[in-house]
């Protein structure tokens, strides 16, 4: 059954993604918010789907630690596909830091550039975190929030990774806060795996953490110590 069901979302994702990334695409020359609502309705089209195929919800704790006054940088763990699709129903209109080659992908990739994301080459070393920073400042100073994934890759449940220094570096500069964010979305939708697990997902927003006058070493080991400990709890 957990077969039949993980590949009927799949099928459905599919084309779920293709319906709605033609408009999306299409709509690149709207303005930015309603472009952004294109790409979002898809987003939570495919969630619905996974609950109603696979059996798998969620459940937000924390909702309250998100500023309304201004944006910020969420800094995520980063454990599967789910999450990517989540951030951007929770959280206000945000960009991501993401690999370039994300957006070679058809379709997916097409509609994601929409969203004015800040594609990097992660072998370019200091150049890909000079244009975090260039962009992010960019980002933020339009109130858009900016979504990192500091580990820099898709990691499985139990496994952690030392933090990039590129977020870190942004809300340093730029003086916004960290929003950590941990979540245990791997035990239901795995990093490679194909089968879905049903259940809740937990997703827990911490309190902002302050970055004017800091270094980016001391964020980045606030917000990891954070992170990794309450994913442990989950």
């Amino acid at each position: 059954m957990r077969l039949f069901r993980s590949l009927l979302f799949s099928a459905g994702m599919i084309l779920i993604t293709v319906f709605y990334a033609i408009p999306s695409t299409l709509g690149y020359f709207l303005p930015y918010r309603p472009r952004y609502r294109l790409v979002s309705v898809w987003h939570r089209a495919v969630l619905r789907w996974l609950e109603l195929t696979c059996g798998i919800d969620y459940k937000v704790e924390g909702l309250e630690n998100i500023p309304r006054d201004q944006a910020g940088i969420i800094f995520s763990r980063h454990e599967s596909t789910w999450e990517t699709l989540a951030l951007t129903k929770i959280f206000p209109p945000q960009a991501w830091v993401l690999k370039r080659e994300l957006l070679w992908i058809p379709f997916f990739g097409w509609a994601l550039a929409v969203l004015e994301p800040i594609a990097i080459d992660r072998n370019a070393g200091r150049k890909a975190i000079n244009q975090i920073i260039d962009q992010g400042l960019s980002r933020l100073g339009a109130g858009r929030w900016i979504v990192v994934f500091p580990e820099g890759t898709r990691l499985a449940p139990g496994q952690t990774k030392k933090f990039g220094v590129g977020g870190a570096l942004l809300a340093a500069r730029s003086g916004y806060p960290v929003l950590p964010v941990a979540h245990n979305a791997g035990e239901f939708w795995p990093k490679r795996g194909f089968l879905k697990k049903p259940g809740t997902i937990r997703i827990v927003i911490g309190k902002p953490i302050a970055s004017k006058g800091r270094k980016a070493a001391e964020i980045n080991a606030e917000a990891e110590q954070w992170i990794n400990t309450t994913r442990a709890r989950l």
